[in-house]
């Protein structure tokens, strides 16, 4: 019965191998992700390591991603089109009110033109010399300041 049993796995494996490679070149760049994700998953569930699971209450609630998706849209064609933004919008992009004149946060850069007027690039990475750009400290993130 084993010996049947191992027979019928080869057999299979051997047929999901044969399958696999035919479907690899018909895959698209998304599926052939996918693909991989899972197969890291199945070798992380083999290994005894479970996958994070997301929890409700650990980040506070739920994700608005329409409003997220649209965030990231409107950031997306004020990089590619290079237009003037007033404070308002850089505050709605960068999630937070710039407080001084050039600022980086979450790999974007504001930088002052006018009053009321900014322009938005992506931020460089790594090439900041001290005192040129105020990084995410230049932001008011909500903590008091006492000195």
């Amino acid at each position: 019965m084993a010996a049947k049993r191992t027979a019928s796995t080869a057999s299979s494996a051997s047929t999901k191998t044969a399958g696999s490679a035919a479907d690899e070149a018909n895959l698209k760049p998304e599926q052939a992700l996918a693909l991989v994700g899972m197969g890291l998953m199945q070798k992380m569930a083999a290994n005894g390591e479970l996958p994070w699971m997301w929890s409700e209450a650990e980040d506070g609630g739920s994700c608005d991603v329409g409003a997220l998706r649209q965030r990231l849209e409107l950031t997306e064609l004020a990089l590619n089109t290079g237009a003037p933004l007033s404070t308002a919008e850089v505050t709605y992009l960068m999630g937070a009110r710039p407080g001084s004149a050039r600022v980086e946060r979450g790999g974007l850069r504001a930088r002052r033109v006018n009053r009321n007027v900014w322009k938005l690039s992506r931020a460089e990475g790594g090439a900041e010399r001290a005192g040129e750009v105020a990084s995410f400290g230049g932001f008011n993130d909500g903590r008091r300041r006492f000195g």
